[in-house]
């Protein structure tokens, strides 16, 4: 059974800093990139972040481009999610999720076939 597990996510002032974790079980990251999205309520899955299963492409959205920076450990099958310059917007609850081998979707849930639970993230102004 594939998990992902996601932590990491608190309340932090605007301007602030957080990490996230992305934990997998049953499945082995490296054969996949990986993603992160994020969800406010009453709002679509927003698209976050991608990297390819080296490592070595990454693409953000523009929102967070500059402030967040995705990794990967496939040693440890963790993907992380560094944000700084935290702002109010960025409040959600964020989801890593393993994707598909359809890179045309990197961008879009529907182009991942794992999620997990999520983690909260609150920024107060």
């Amino acid at each position: 059974q594939v998990q992902l597990v996601e932590s990491g996510g608190g309340l932090v002032q605007d301007g602030g800093s957080l990490r996230l974790s992305c934990v997998v079980s049953g499945h082995t990251i490296s054969s996949n990139a990986m993603g992160w999205f994020r969800q406010s309520p009453g709002k679509e899955r927003d698209f976050v972040g991608h990297i390819s299963r080296s490592g070595r492409s990454i693409y953000y959205a523009d929102s967070v481009k500059g402030r967040f920076s995705i990794s990967r450990d496939n040693a440890k099958n963790t993907v992380y999610l560094q944000m700084d310059s935290l702002k109010p917007e960025d409040t959600a609850v964020y989801y890593c999720a393993i994707g598909s081998h359809d890179y045309t979707k990197y961008d879009r849930p529907g182009g991942y076939d794992y999620w997990g639970q999520g983690t909260q993230v609150t920024v107060s102004s």
